[in-house]
């Protein structure tokens, strides 16, 4: 009875989680962790579509490298107890530098897709972006979401069916459309092309077994309502209702001559905020300048569309220069930590913008997955800033952070 009593009082039991997600939560250190339990949980031709990107992938890692070439110079001996990591965009108080961006056909890693992480982005404060090939509608996601929705436009050729869909998403309280521009064709996704994946997924022999291997997806996704492009059904550009590989779609319905004089276009239909979504230039930054569009979004779409394109962390510093206060800086592409953030910002972003690690979250856990995506990278935010001796946004300047290896431009 001694040694029981001595064992209990240096031993605690944990207490059995019957909870199968919390339990797969509690696994989870960072975002990798989530992305190796979303490739477990997934068919691969559904994972491959989230995680991959053009030919080489080159930019989809350089987008990743270029945060860890950034060195961070924390100041020491400074009160940190009251710190602020808000930062205001567009007007709006937002807790952390963060949107989260639109990414294309959500609900094949959860049935709940677009619903699921409009919810966790309104719980957590943050704008999201609905995309054009959402497989949930602007309606759908207004109903379940009071937080700040923007629109994502990929332009039709059909503009009447662009200009009606800017006029729902006033109608259900959308604040800002994102014109993505990078997209006059579609990148060569290779591991699309391996895999002869299609959107809806087509059920084939490989469909079957690779579904046989990952029940737990399979199940939700034959008892959910067959996914379409939801913003577009009963449309003349087809609702992606039939399979059709992503790269047929785009190229015959989206408008490749889309051009600056398009932007007046969209200002002219729409009264909200407009950002510009793929600029990779200074030049082009300059440019949307010009046009007066509130923010660009630094993006080559996470390395899916130009293999060889620039890391979107290397240009916030030029383009922030270039541009001053003219506009907000949006950087999408690469953010894995909340450190990231800080990088970003301390250059001279506005905000970072996230989609695959969100997705990634989505995968594994659903919507809980999302949740604590937005709280890691939150947390990381306060923690770099704590550590950095920063106590709010305004205190993350260039002197916070230096490039290792040779410089960026």
């Amino acid at each position: 009875m001694g040694m029981i009593e001595t064992i209990r009082s240096v031993v605690r039991f944990a207490p059995v989680e019957r909870d199968r997600t919390a339990r797969r939560l509690a696994r989870v250190a960072n975002v990798d962790d989530l992305r190796i339990l979303a490739r477990r949980r997934l068919p691969g031709g559904v994972f491959d579509y989230i995680d991959g990107a053009a030919e080489d992938e080159l930019t989809a890692g350089r987008n990743e490298d270029g945060y860890r070439r950034l060195e961070l110079r924390p100041r020491v001996l400074r009160d940190v107890s009251a710190l602020d990591p808000s930062t205001t965009l567009f007007g709006r108080t937002l807790p952390v530098p963060l949107v989260l961006a639109p990414t294309g056909f959500t609900r094949i890693a959860d049935p709940d897709g677009e619903l699921a992480v409009a919810r966790a982005a309104a719980r957590a404060g943050l704008p999201y972006g609905l995309s054009t090939l959402s497989t949930r509608s602007i309606e759908e996601v207004a109903a379940v979401s009071d937080g700040d929705k923007w629109f994502q436009v990929y332009v039709w050729r059909d503009r009447g069916l662009v200009a009606e869909m800017l006029e729902r998403a006033q109608a259900a309280g959308y604040s800002t459309i994102v014109i993505t521009v990078d997209t006059a064709v579609l990148g060569r996704r290779e591991r699309d092309l391996r895999r002869g994946f299609s959107l809806p997924p087509k059920i084939g022999l490989g469909t079957l077994i690779d579904g046989a291997l990952h029940p737990g997806w399979t199940w939700d996704f034959v008892r959910s309502e067959p996914i379409s492009f939801a913003n577009v059904v009963g449309k003349s550009v087809g609702d992606g209702g039939d399979p059709v590989t992503l790269s047929d779609y785009i190229n015959s319905q989206f408008d490749p001559s889309l051009s600056w004089a398009d932007v007046n276009w969209f200002r002219e239909r729409w009264p909200g905020n407009v950002v510009l979504k793929g600029i990779q230039t200074v030049d082009d930054a300059l440019l949307a300048a010009e046009h007066g569009v509130d923010a660009v979004a630094l993006s080559n779409h996470g390395g899916r569309q130009l293999d060889g394109a620039p890391p979107p962390i290397e240009l916030v510093g030029p383009v922030a220069q270039a541009v001053g206060d003219a506009m907000a800086v949006l950087c999408d592409g690469g953010v894995r930590r909340g450190s990231d953030v800080v990088k970003a910002v301390a250059l001279g972003a506005t905000a970072c913008m996230i989609g695959r690690p969100y997705l990634y979250g989505l995968g594994a856990a659903g919507e809980r997955g999302v949740d604590w995506v937005l709280e890691f990278l939150a947390d990381g935010v306060r923690q770099t800033m704590a550590l950095t001796g920063c106590v709010s946004i305004g205190d993350l300047d260039r002197g916070l952070v230096r490039w290792r290896g040779p410089a960026a431009p």
